[in-house]
């Protein structure tokens, strides 16, 4: 049976930001051209059942565990969030979120619209981003252009992106890729106008206000 743990992050200050994008609207290149560009934002790794792809590493895209191994861990609350997707489990752990933050950065989850429920639900303040293709043509030339998929594969995407953009009223921000410099100044412009929030620079601002002596 599945328990749930009532874990706080544990710094009040920085940003927790959720990405989220249909398969092949390219949230990926976006992710990476962000991480290389703005700094103090760490990449929260998550936990995966599925099999690595070429060139990625254990602790850099992900964790790779046995559906066993993950199972066992849902169970133990060690997830803020855990979706199934595609037939594979994916999951956040509060360990990876918490470490991250202790360092003093913001923090960036890649997660599906299942995930980022979980994460409104559980944490409330962190600011959500929906990454859009500009056409559902768009996204079908971009994923058979790939070539990472049969079209088996591409057919189930394709029709979990129609249920996908549905939620788009969930989220923060909408930003639509069809030019990836241009999406990307948006996404960048969220994260600084993010870390302007009250709640975030809240301690520095009493600390000036008691410098007045109010």
């Amino acid at each position: 049976m599945r328990t749930e743990r009532n874990q706080e992050i544990s710094s009040p200050e920085g940003n927790i930001f959720v990405i989220s994008a249909p398969s092949g609207s390219g949230k990926t290149t976006l992710i990476k051209r962000l991480m290389a560009t703005v700094p103090e934002l760490i990449f929260s790794v998550s936990h995966t059942t599925r099999s690595p792809r070429l060139g990625e590493r254990k602790g850099r895209e992900y964790f790779f565990v046995t559906p066993t191994r993950f199972r066992r861990m849902v169970t133990a609350g060690k997830f803020v969030e855990w979706a199934q997707v595609f037939g594979h489990l994916y999951g956040t752990t509060w360990d990876q979120l918490n470490m991250a933050r202790r360092s003093g950065s913001d923090v960036l989850l890649d997660i599906d619209v299942q995930g980022h429920r979980q994460v409104r639900r559980r944490l409330p303040d962190a600011v959500s981003i929906l990454v859009l293709p500009p056409s559902f043509k768009e996204l079908e030339r971009r994923l058979r252009r790939r070539h990472l998929d049969t079209p088996e594969v591409i057919a189930k995407r394709l029709a979990c992106a129609r249920g996908e953009i549905t939620h788009w009223r969930e989220y923060d921000f909408l930003i639509i890729n069809d030019q990836v410099g241009r999406a990307l100044q948006a996404m960048r412009a969220v994260v600084t106008a993010a870390r302007h929030r009250r709640q975030v620079v809240a301690g520095r601002v009493q600390q000036i206000c008691e410098s007045f002596g109010g």
